[in-house]
């Protein structure tokens, strides 16, 4: 079965907890503390599998989640790092946030890796907040929670020359006569439900790949028929090949044909207009194609490229892959998403990270004050409650992101609940 469009939930690993502990050896009186660092949570990281052509292994594993890291140890031994969760993709896949609609990674080569999902850093131990006032600190963190997001995957296959047009005008007979593909070919309407690939060699030994899309309809680029199936995949061809039934036994209009299928590409994505397009006018051998094709010929432009063949007897076969070559040969690639300069992967995939110290405040409807934002519940997670230390420290940056101060300007008076995440505390003036 062939699967192009996947939604999966990915997770950072945790980072490893930090630890107090003291140093306790023969003949070294206060030794001081000596709580290690936890360890870095892992990454998940997709990697491209040049010998992946579905995204099949997705409909059975739809949840990812990395290896935390190693807690701290005593003596000053830091956890170790976990390893990275490596999840290989096909080429051409296309990964986007669910939420945000924003492209994360466009993984086209064979070995190219995108980090989706970046582990937390690890905590740090007691050994890190020794200070002259307090050189036996009690205090250490938990490890930072791994970032985590639902992403969807999108395949969009590589092929130079895509084969577009309406169903039943015979792309999946013209692929297989020119490649050693084996597209299904009935007799009847969207007979392709999927892309095929096959490789083509013309006589001068060039070669090229060439997808047999399935059928558009009219209302395709609004998901009328199969709709964004397709279109998904013609957006990394270079060179559209538009087949036309010439011979018009399905009761349509060749130009009406050519009109409408143009149309959808341009309603779907106004870039598809600038790839080069050749016209093939497939079905020759039928009778009233000749009158049909000059009537055609009468309503395109002079400098249109129309190339008349018969897919079923290989008549003027040689003269388009001729042609489709050349064309690739000085079509250069169009990118799939613009480039930003000069932005680093992580601006793009933890913008989130920049809003800083940000907190907003709301009500509950029994009266409690509720704290939310990632900065604040991000220090949450990382404090260990169960010591005094900790709890002081976690007040102390309250009131340093201003925390205080705004819930005083919301109303909050002595006694009042705070609610943040899943702990409540009374707010003390």
């Amino acid at each position: 079965m062939f699967v192009d469009h996947v939604k999966v939930y990915v997770r950072g690993g945790d980072g490893g907890d930090g630890m107090v502990a003291f140093r306790r050896e023969k003949y070294v009186p206060n030794g001081g503390p000596a709580g290690g660092d936890g360890g870095k949570g892992a990454n998940v990281v997709f990697k491209v599998e040049e010998g992946l052509r579905t995204l099949m292994d997705f409909r059975y594993k739809r949840i990812f989640k990395a290896d935390r890291g190693t807690h701290g140890m005593s003596a000053n031994k830091h956890g170790a790092k976990a390893e990275d969760l490596i999840i290989e993709v096909p080429p051409g896949t296309v990964v986007k946030d669910a939420d945000t609609g924003e492209t994360i990674a466009d993984l086209v080569e064979h070995g190219q890796t995108a980090i989706i999902a970046k582990g937390g850093r690890g905590g740090r131990g007691n050994s890190r907040f020794a200070t002259p006032q307090n050189p036996a600190p009690e205090l250490s963190e938990k490890g930072e929670p791994g970032f985590e997001r639902n992403v969807i995957l999108e395949l969009k296959v590589l092929a130079d020359a895509g084969l577009v047009g309406f169903p039943s005008v015979g792309k999946s007979t013209l692929l297989s006569v020119v490649s050693a593909a084996k597209p299904k070919i009935a007799e009847y309407h969207f007979t392709t439900i999927v892309p095929n690939l096959g490789m083509v060699e013309t006589e001068d030994q060039r070669s090229f790949v060439m997808a047999d899309l399935p059928g558009l309809i009219e209302g395709a680029h609004e998901g009328i028929g199969l709709g964004h199936q397709f279109l998904r995949h013609i957006e990394r061809t270079r060179v559209i090949v538009h087949v036309i039934d010439m011979s018009g036994m399905e009761g349509r209009d060749p130009y009406e044909d050519y009109v409408t299928i143009n149309e959808e590409l341009k309603q779907y994505n106004m870039r598809l207009t600038e790839r080069p397009q050749l016209i093939v006018a497939n079905k020759m051998d039928m009778p009233d194609s000749e009158e049909n094709l000059e009537e055609f010929r009468k309503k395109l432009p002079e400098d249109a490229r129309i190339f008349p063949i018969s897919a079923l007897s290989r008549q003027g076969l040689n003269n388009l892959l001729f042609a489709i070559a050349d064309l690739l040969e000085v079509t250069p690639e169009f990118p799939m998403i613009e480039e930003e300069a000069d932005e680093s992967e992580s601006s793009v995939l933890y913008r989130h990270e920049a809003e800083g110290d940000g907190f907003t405040i709301t009500r509950d409807p029994d009266g409690a004050y509720v704290l939310s934002g990632y900065a604040i519940e991000r220090l949450f997670k990382m404090t260990d409650f169960s010591r005094e230390d900790s709890i002081r420290r976690f007040a102390r940056q309250m009131r340093g992101m201003g925390i205080d101060d705004a819930l005083r300007e919301r109303g909050a008076e002595d006694g009042d609940t705070v609610r943040l995440l899943e702990f409540e505390f009374e707010f003390t003036e």
